[in-house]
């Protein structure tokens, strides 16, 4: 079992930039792919990106490709993701996750899941 605390969430304007990080307990951090997923008002929880075992392979959505970069430290337990160029649609609660099987955009494909941290972008 893992446990994720995500962190660095906040306000920011239009054009800005924020960086998430998701520290996992346990020491079998590696063993998971990580993703990030995020859940605007009223809407279902969505993709954002997610990185392989060794950080070798990342997916993103079409969304937040090249604007956000998914990255992770083993050694550390945590799985960041930097968000450039923040729009309002950013918006939104920001969840990281951990699975045990292939990189997934579903989050039925997750197992373990944070709490989240809201980022709100204004315009």
């Amino acid at each position: 079992q893992v446990q994720l605390v995500e962190s660095g969430g906040g306000l920011v304007q239009a054009g800005g930039s924020l960086r998430l990080s998701c520290a996992a307990s346990g020491r079998t951090f590696s063993t998971y792919v990580m993703g990030w997923f995020r859940q605007a008002p009223g809407k279902e929880r969505e993709f954002v990106a997610a990185i392989s075992r060794n950080g070798g392979r990342t997916n993103y959505a079409d969304s937040v490709k090249d604007r956000f970069t998914i990255s992770r430290d083993n050694a550390k337990n945590t799985v960041y993701l930097q968000m450039n160029n923040l729009k309002p649609e950013d918006t939104a609660v920001y969840y990281c996750a951990a699975s045990s099987g292939t990189i997934a955009v579903v989050t039925r494909e997750y197992r373990y899941w944070g709490q989240g941290t809201q980022v709100t972008v204004s315009s």
